[in-house]
C-alpha cells in the first residue's frame, strides 16, 4: 500500500537520505525544508529513481507554516501518515557563552518543530487508523560539552516520542526515536570548524572511538527509519534506537 510521508530537514544529510529511502520503499514523500528551493535536489533524485516527491518550504517552528505545508502535501500527494521529525540546527557554545537566542533557536526548531508537525500530521494518522512518527534524537541527549541547548532538545525528543507512543497507540500510530552517533554530514563538518580541526581529522578521530571502527553515514540512519516506518514494526513503539556503532559513540 502506498503511503505519504513528510520528512523535515530533508534537503541534505540525514533527512535527504531518509526521504530517498522512504521513496524507494514505495512511499510518496514531501521533502520539507526551510526554503522550498533547497529541497529540489532531493526531489530530483527521488523522481529520477521513479518515485513521487514534492518540495515544500516551511519553518517547522511556525504553526501557520506547518499547517500550510501539511495541507500542500495532502493536496498533491495524499494524506500524510508517516512523519520524520529531522529538522534541526546547531548553536554550540559553552554554557557561560551561550546566549538566550542560542538556546531558544535550538529548542524551537527541534522540539517546538517536532511538536507542531506531530500535532498537524496526527489528525491524518488517526483518521487512517495507521501512522508512523520517527523523531531524530542524538547520543548528545546523554550530555555533550558545548551543547547544553542541543543536548536538552535531543533528550526532549525522547520524552516527546514516548508520550506520543502512549497517546496515539490506540489509533494504530507508533512513535519511535533514532539517536545517531557520529554521522558524516554538513552538520558534523560545522562541528569540526567550531573545534578548529579538519573534517577528515575529526572523522578519523571519531572512528577510533567507535566500536565498529568507522563513522556513520546518513544511509545508516535511513535504514533504521525504514524499519520503524514499516508494517512489520507495528508492535514497536516508544523506543529509542541508538545508531552509533556501539553502545554509545
Amino acid at each position: 500500500m502506498t503511503r505519504t510521508a513528510i520528512v523535515t530537514g530533508a534537503a541534505r544529510g540525514i533527512g535527504a537520505a531518509i526521504a530517498r529511502r522512504l521513496a524507494s520503499d514505495g512511499n510518496s514523500v514531501g521533502v520539507l525544508d526551510l526554503d522550498e528551493a533547497h529541497g529540489a535536489e532531493t526531489v530530483a533524485s527521488i523522481r529520477d529513481a521513479g518515485g513521487r516527491a514534492i518540495a515544500v518550504g516551511a519553518n517547522v517552528a511556525d504553526a501557520a507554516e506547518v499547517a500550510a505545508a501539511v495541507a500542500k502535501v495532502e493536496s498533491e500527494l495524499g494524506a500524510p501518515t508517516i512523519l520524520i521529525n529531522n529538522a534541526g540546527i546547531l548553536r554550540d557554545n559553552l554554557l557561560f557563552k551561550m546566549t538566550e537566542d542560542d538556546w531558544d533557536a535550538v529548542l524551537s526548531v527541534h522540539l517546538r518543530g517536532a511538536f507542531l508537525m506531530s500535532r498537524a500530521v496526527q489528525a491524518h494518522q488517526v483518521a487512517a487508523r495507521w501512522g508512523r512518527i520517527v523523531n531524530l534524537s542524538s547520543v548528545s541527549a546523554l550530555g555533550n560539552r558545548g551543547q547544553a541547548n542541543y543536548a536538552a532538545a535531543k533528550a526532549g525528543m525522547q520524552g516527546l516520542t514516548k508520550t506520543l507512543a502512549i497517546e496515539l497507540g490506540r489509533f494504530g500510530v507508533t512513535a519511535n526515536a533514532i539517536a545517531p552517533g557520529f554521522i558524516v554530514t554538513d552538520m558534523t563538518r560545522s562541528t569540526a570548524e567550531r573545534l578548529g580541526v579538519g573534517f577528515d581529522e575529526l572523522i578519523a578521530h571519531s572512528a577510533e572511538q567507535i566500536p565498529v571502527g568507522r563513522a556513520g553515514q546518513p544511509d545508516d540512519i535511513a535504514a533504521a527509519a525504514s524499519f520503524f516506518c514499516s508494517e512489520e514494526a507495528g508492535f514497536v513503539s516508544g523506543q529509542v534506537l541508538y545508531v552509533a556503532g556501539g553502545p554509545r559513540a
